[in-house]
């Protein structure tokens, strides 16, 4: 965490940001839960915790900030929020991080550590010429554990 911690510091300096103790609690919060997609709300009530007079909207003015320096990665789960991750600013960009898979039982997000696309993104370069710069890949299913507890009624 703390060599993250001083990356994260030396990219807000880069981009002209002051590191403030508002935006280090929101990026500790995100970067201590890696797995865990928060929405805005879930962010600010954490941080709340240790800077009790920070504003909601003084979150969300620092969420969007750190989403367009690629700190904080911003979601769409279906769910009817904007839910955000900790992001790696110095990850190629060329290389896509993760899917998800989300359970319709549970309503869990578990997060898949593999490039499927890559294949298909050469091929629609190859025949397209269109070069695929991201892409979000998102699997509907049931989790293992929801899965287990269907086979035991």
């Amino acid at each position: 965490m703390d060599e993250r911690l001083e990356r994260y510091k030396k990219l807000l300096k880069e981009k002209g940001m002051k590191t403030t103790g508002q935006r280090l609690a929101i990026f500790e919060v995100l970067a201590n839960e890696p797995d865990r997609h928060f929405t805005a709300e879930e962010i600010y009530e954490k941080v709340k915790a240790s800077w009790p007079e920070i504003g909601l909207a003084t979150v969300y003015r620092n969420i969007q900030k750190l989403s367009e320096f690629g700190v904080i990665d911003k979601l769409n789960l279906d769910d009817g929020f904007v839910r955000y991750e900790i992001g790696d600013p110095d990850r190629d960009k060329s290389h896509h991080h993760h899917h998800h898979l989300i359970c319709l039982e549970c309503g869990g997000v578990f997060t898949f550590e593999d490039d499927l696309l890559e294949q298909l993104e050469g091929r629609i370069r190859d025949t397209m010429g269109f070069i695929v710069s991201d892409h979000e890949v998102k699997f509907y299913g049931r989790c293992r554990a929801c899965s287990e507890a269907l086979k035991k009624k």
